[in-house]
């Protein structure tokens, strides 16, 4: 097959009583799905933990610990925290000046309602774009360093002149580094939306979908009791703290699309129509780090208390050119929570659309049993990233 446009990845994982993904309320979120309520793990849940693992520098495959790729912060604190902090810490600037670039600074990146911060929208900035910010910020603090009020009116008048900034940071970017990397590896994979400056937008090239059990949803409400260390038989009798929590079990059905054009247009900078002629090692790097995270880390809050972690019973790649799509209809009448049970009905599910489109995918899987899936042959994980990543390297998947 010529180099594939599109990547589909089906995982199957089980956890025992974990409480994976809350909602406002603190319980599991939930969806229904056919004529069942499912327990439900949101793309935003499982993005964040993909994309900063716990102990993300101890993690083989962590995207931080790809060579020469640029990373990216996402807050509402940026303006505070890495452009004027640095600039407080070096001394020399009235502190009236730096609060007044701070302001201007603040509405400018966050755009009208930047001034807030209970207003201000969590912005995702690339290490470059943070560094290009600073140096900006340092510049008119140190031209203007004892008069607030040129200064305040210098950090206006670089936004006011700049209405598309993170355009002018591209382009003033773009000598040292490929301008689709400048918000870092994050945006390149999952997009950004900037509303106060619609060209800083990023087309995500990695689609993730809400994973949700293969079966009815399976919870229970955890009664814990916390005892008091100092308690004396003079005090009163019980525990010192009684709480409750919910806890569920289940087995996911997980869906991730990579449309591999936009991802390389996203790292190296070049149009996507133009993506089979860029370098691509660097996107063949990426997509073998994305393969072994999706695989092995793990979504989960209490994490102290239920150790929510657990690797992929089954992995389905798929390389292709035809619009993807998904096999979560193999589940819409509820599975028994068996990981067999559940690959069979995925496998024949599969079947069904190859006899109906046609079987025109390349398919390898990972698992921990050796099912019979569709034109698939099964490779251990390594194997699998490996085949994945080449297919983008080499320009065809075989």
């Amino acid at each position: 097959m010529a180099q594939p446009k599109f990547l589909q990845y089906h995982t199957l994982h089980s956890y025992p009583a974990a409480l994976l993904n809350r909602d406002a309320s603190g319980m599991a979120k939930r969806m229904r799905y056919g004529d069942a309520v499912r327990t439900r793990i949101s793309s935003q849940c499982l993005k964040r933990h993909w994309r900063d693992p716990k102990d993300e520098m101890k993690h083989e495959y962590a995207l931080h610990r790809i060579p020469n790729l640029e990373t990216a912060v996402r807050t509402r604190e940026v303006v505070d925290r890495r452009v004027m902090q640095p600039i407080r810490d070096a001394g020399g600037v009235n502190e009236d000046v730096l609060n007044a670039v701070q302001q201007a600074f603040h509405v400018g990146v966050y755009g009208d309602r930047g001034a807030s911060r209970d207003a201000r929208q969590p912005l995702l900035l690339g290490l470059p774009e943070v560094e290009f910010l600073q140096k900006q910020a340092k510049e008119i603090c140190n031209n203007n360093a004892q008069d607030a009020a040129k200064a305040r009116d210098a950090a206006r008048t670089f936004f006011d002149n700049n209405r598309q900034n993170f355009q002018t940071m591209r382009e003033q970017l773009s000598v040292d580094i490929p301008k689709g990397r400048h918000a870092g590896v994050e945006g390149a994979l999952f997009g950004r939306m900037v509303t106060s400056d619609p060209g800083a937008n990023i087309e995500a090239a990695v689609h993730v979908a809400h994973a949700f059990t293969v079966h009815r949803e399976e919870s229970e409400s955890d009664y814990f009791t916390a005892v008091d260390d100092l308690q004396t038989e003079n005090d009163d009798p019980g525990a010192g703290f009684i709480g409750d929590s919910e806890l569920t079990a289940g087995l996911f059905y997980g869906y991730v699309v990579v449309d591999v054009p936009g991802l390389v247009s996203n790292l190296e900078g070049c149009n996507s129509t133009d993506w089979q002629d860029a370098d691509r090692e660097l996107t063949a790097t990426v997509i073998e780090h994305l393969t072994h995270l999706i695989a092995t880390v793990s979504p989960g809050a209490k994490l102290g208390s239920t150790a929510p972690y657990g690797y992929a019973d089954m992995m389905l790649i798929e390389a292709g050119n035809r619009q993807p799509r998904s096999l979560a209809n193999a589940f819409r009448e509820p599975a028994r929570p068996q990981v067999a049970d559940a690959a069979k009905r995925l496998s024949e599910h599969l079947g069904r659309i190859d006899d109906a489109y046609g079987a025109k995918e390349l398919r390898r899987f990972c698992s921990l049993e050796k099912w019979e899936i569709p034109g698939a042959e099964r490779l251990n994980l390594d194997g699998l990233a490996a085949w994945v990543a080449d297919s983008i390297r080499n320009g065809k998947a075989e």
